[in-house]
């Protein structure tokens, strides 16, 4: 079995423009963490017909990613991310692309949360950290 070093999948934000081709930005210099946060819903019920044990339905499932590193006020990427700190609601939205190891492309609409673009140690470079959750069920293309 092959391993393939978590460094190769890509993750790409930009600004919602609602016209033509999207201009991705890659999140990725100074970036020494993403965990994948996903969460689902799920409910679980035993019926009749069965045999006395519950089936689990996943009732909706939200796809997300936390990113932790070291603030560059220099990296595009960074900064647009830095500009969402203060916005809420229509504000805080993007597109987001994952470029996963096998060639396949996630993409969607998304929602950054809780931007951190400072503090820790006073030795210590600026935190960067942030959230992003697509919308709803995100497009795979498969390449």
């Amino acid at each position: 079995m092959a391993r393939i070093k978590n460094a190769l999948t890509s993750y790409f934000v930009a600004p919602v423009t609602g016209e033509g081709e999207v201009e991705y930005m890659e999140l990725a210099k100074w970036i020494s963490s993403v965990t994948d946060a996903s969460e689902e819903n799920s409910e679980e019920t035993g019926f009749y017909d069965g045999d006395g044990n519950p089936t689990t339905d996943v009732l909706s499932r939200t796809e997300k990613y936390t990113f932790e590193g070291v603030y560059d006020d220099e990296d595009p990427a960074m900064k647009f991310i830095a500009g969402l700190k203060r916005e809420v609601g229509e504000g805080r939205k993007i597109m987001f692309k994952v470029v996963e190891t096998n060639g396949d492309v996630v993409e969607g609409p998304a929602t950054v949360t809780v931007p951190i673009t400072s503090g820790g140690e006073a030795t210590e470079y600026a935190t960067f950290s942030c959230t992003i959750a697509y919308n709803q069920k995100p497009e795979l293309t498969n390449v």
